[in-house]
C-alpha cells in the first residue's frame, strides 16, 4: 500500500484499520464528512481493508487553519476495546458497547453515458472537412481548459469554492474521452448535444448546470435549421441563444462577473463582423479576443451572482472571474484551432 521509502507500518489487503479524519481548525464538519465518505470506500474497495472505526472531527487543530489530515492505524480487538472504552475527554466521540463488524460498501454502478443507442452516438469512420475542423476545435478547447486547471482553482480559492478548475477539468477530460468514440462529428447539432451529455455526466456544481443549459440552447438553435450544413451565422445565433438561456435561468447578465462577461462581448463582435461581411474565421478569432478582454475586465466588476457576492471588493480586484476566464480560454483556443485548420486546408 505504501512505497518503501516512507517506512510506515505495513498494511496489507485484508487487514483491519481505524480511520481518523482530523479537521485542522477551520474546516466545516460537512466537508470533513465528505472526506470521510470518500476515504472509507477507497480503503475498502481499492486497498481491501476492513475499516472497523471511523473518527471524524477536529481532534488536533491549529486554531483557524484550513484543511484536514487523514490517519490510518492498524487495528485488532485489543485496540478497538481501548478506543471504545469510556472516557471524559470532551472531544473524543463516545463509543458504543459491543463488537461492530465493518460496513460493506457496495460498488457503485458507473453512470450511463447516454440513453441514446450506441449506433446514433458513434464517431464516423470518415470525417468530412467540417468534421475535422470541429474535432480540432473541440480538442483545442478541452486541452486549453485542462492546462488552465491550477490557475482556475487558485483564482476560485479567493472568490469562490476553490474547485472551478477541477470541475472544468472533469468536463474537459470527459469530452476528450467521449469524442474518441461517440461524437457524430459530421453532425454539428448532435455533437453539441453530446458535449452537453458529457458535461451532465461528470460536472457538478453551478458550472455543470450552466454549461448543460448552454449546450441545450445551442443544440435547439442548430437543430432548428433545415439546411444540411451549419452556416457561420447559425453558429453565431446558437451562441446568442445559449447566452439568452443562461441569463434567463441563471439570472446573470453583463457586468455580473460571470462567464457571460466573456460570452456577451464575443457574441456581439461575432454578429457585428459577420454582418459587415468579414470572413467567418476572422470574425471568430476577433470575437475570441473580445471574449478574453471581457473575462479580464471582470477584475473591475463587483460580483452580483454566485459565491463571489460575499467576497470583498479588494479581493475581487486581485483576480478575474474564474468562470469567465475558463469560458474565454476554451473559446479562444477553439477559434485559433479553426483558423489553423482552415489555413492548412
Amino acid at each position: 500500500m505504501f512505497p518503501k521509502e516512507t517506512h510506515y507500518v505495513p498494511i496489507t489487503r485484508g487487514g483491519r484499520v481505524v480511520l481518523m479524519i482530523n479537521g485542522l481548525g477551520a474546516t466545516p464538519i460537512m466537508e470533513l464528512m465528505i472526506v470521510s465518505g470518500k476515504a472509507v470506500p477507497r480503503l475498502q474497495l481499492e486497498h481491501g481493508l476492513a475499516v472497523d472505526r471511523v473518527y471524524t472531527g477536529s481532534f488536533m487543530t491549529s486554531l483557524d487553519m484550513a484543511g484536514f489530515s487523514i490517519s490510518v492505524m492498524k487495528a485488532d480487538q485489543a485496540i478497538l476495546q481501548r478506543l471504545d472504552a469510556p472516557t471524559k475527554a470532551p472531544y473524543w466521540p463516545v463509543g458504543v458497547d459491543g463488537n461492530h463488524p465493518p460496513a460493506k460498501i457496495p460498488v457503485p454502478i458507473p453512470p450511463s453515458r447516454s440513453t441514446k443507442s450506441d449506433e446514433s452516438l458513434s464517431k464516423p469512420q470518415e470525417l468530412n472537412q467540417q468534421g475535422y475542423i470541429l474535432e480540432a476545435a473541440i480538442a483545442a478547447a478541452a486541452n486549453a481548459v485542462i492546462n488552465l486547471k491550477d490557475s482556475l482553482n487558485e483564482w476560485d480559492s479567493k472568490v469562490g469554492d476553490g474547485d472551478c478548475g477541477s470541475t472544468m477539468f472533469r468536463g474537459a477530460t470527459a469530452i476528450l474521452d467521449d469524442m474518441k468514440k461517440h461524437y457524430p462529428l459530421n453532425d454539428y447539432a448532435e455533437t453539441v448535444n453530446e458535449i452537453g451529455s458529457s458535461i451532465r455526466r461528470v460536472m457538478g456544481g453551478t458550472s455543470g448546470i450552466i454549461y448543460d443549459i448552454f449546450c441545450k440552447a445551442a443544440y435547439a438553435e442548430l437543430k432548428a435549421s433545415t439546411l444540411s450544413t451549419v452556416t457561420s451565422k447559425q453558429w453565431a445565433d446558437a451562441l446568442e441563444a445559449s447566452i439568452a438561456a443562461v441569463s434567463k435561468y441563471g439570472g446573470a447578465s453583463a457586468g455580473y462577473r460571470t462567464l457571460l462577461d466573456a460570452f456577451i462581448p464575443a457574441s456581439a463582435v461575432l454578429q457585428e463582423r459577420l454582418n459587415a461581411g468579414d470572413d467567418p474565421v476572422t470574425a471568430f478569432v476577433l470575437s475570441s479576443e473580445a471574449a478574453l478582454s471581457g473575462a479580464e475586465s471582470t477584475k473591475q466588476m463587483q460580483a452580483q451572482a454566485g459565491r463571489s457576492t460575499y467576497v470583498s471588493g479588494e479581493i475581487l480586484a486581485s483576480v478575474p472571474d474564474p468562470g469567465a476566464m475558463a469560458a474565454a480560454t476554451w473559446y479562444r483556443a477553439a477559434a485559433l484551432a479553426v483558423k489553423g485548420k482552415c489555413q492548412a486546408s
